[in-house]
């Protein structure tokens, strides 16, 4: 399989780390979103929509929407689970995991901070004051979940999706300096998961385009 991403795209962060805990390989093929290469012939012949990640499979086809790949991901190759296993576990822990992609995520999306600063004309402090309050709001609702967990992780003793979906938004939310010590379990969670070799090997400071300055920061 091959992996088309960004280093610091959030979705394809995502990809990753779901790669990782299965025990699957994808060879990376970076894609520089930060130089709109996303929008070139060659890059649209795979994904029309210009959008990362894109997972060629290993007959060639080419699956886009990093929940869509997660899915796939999660119905062709079963174990290790990453969700509970009765239908209204799932249906919960799915609610959870699209409040990260549906609710948190396509608001501080790249393209949307770019139309922001761009024809919007918005400031940069707009712009952060804008990305810290819809994580603000997020993580403030998801903190409350993960206070009432037994289990060290969303599975009990097993990451699942929802920390798949989670630790990449941890990231960016660092990134633009958004105050986390008012989520203390998401942080400790997010902490537990950097100790696991499937998330270590998925951050962005440690892929094929990451730049040399940020090789090995955490």
């Amino acid at each position: 399989m091959r992996l088309y991403a960004y280093y610091r795209s959030s979705a394809a962060y995502r990809v990753r780390i779901a790669l990782g805990l299965k025990g699957l390989a994808a060879e990376i093929r970076p894609v520089d979103i930060a130089a709109n290469e996303q929008a070139s012939d060659e890059f649209r012949r795979r994904n029309p929509q210009g959008l990362v990640p894109v997972l060629e499979t290993d007959s060639g086809a080419c699956l886009s929407q990093s929940v869509a790949i997660l899915e796939w991901l999660e119905e062709t190759a079963p174990d290790p689970a990453l969700y509970p296993r009765t239908s209204l576990e799932r249906a919960r822990y799915r609610a959870l995991c699209q409040h990260i992609a549906s609710d948190i995520h396509p608001l501080n999306n790249l393209r949307v901070l770019r139309y922001l600063g761009g024809p919007l004309g918005q400031s940069q402090d707009a712009i952060n004051t804008w990305y810290a309050h819809w994580i603000t709001l997020g993580f403030t609702a998801l903190e409350q979940e993960v206070i009432a967990w037994r289990g060290a992780y969303s599975l009990g003793e097993l990451p699942g999706m929802f920390e798949v979906m989670l630790v990449p938004q941890l990231y960016n939310a660092r990134r633009f300096s958004v105050a986390t010590e008012s989520f203390p379990a998401l942080v400790d969670l997010d902490a537990r998961c950097a100790e696991l070799p499937a998330f270590r090997a998925a951050h962005p400071h440690r892929q094929p385009d990451t730049p040399e300055e940020l090789r090995g920061v955490s």
